[in-house]
């Protein structure tokens, strides 16, 4: 959880090897009230999980994200939430 909250919103596992090894088995998810999309590195610890980052990305289009998921050719797709929102596709290096 966030505190204050980021208003989460659409949220997707990153299976594909797309972006490279780093990015492959993060989560990402879409905050509302945040305006960006993060990016969060986890690891499984016993029964539980451990954050080990998070990143804040996409910030700068001021955009309240919506929802994010994974397309079958692997790239990452996010949807913004406003009256002339957008389908964005997050291109790899």
């Amino acid at each position: 959880y966030w505190v204050p909250s980021i208003a989460p919103s659409g949220m997707a596992f990153l299976t594909s090897s797309r972006y490279g090894a780093a990015w492959q088995g993060n989560l990402f998810v879409g905050a509302l009230a945040g305006r960006f999309l993060v990016r969060i590195e986890w690891r499984q610890q016993g029964k539980g999980v451990r954050i080990e980052r998070e990143t804040r990305l996409l910030g700068e289009l001021n955009e309240r994200i919506r929802d994010v998921r994974q397309g079958p050719d692997g790239l990452l797709y996010i949807l913004t939430d406003a009256f002339n929102g957008r389908s964005i596709r997050l291109l790899a290096d």
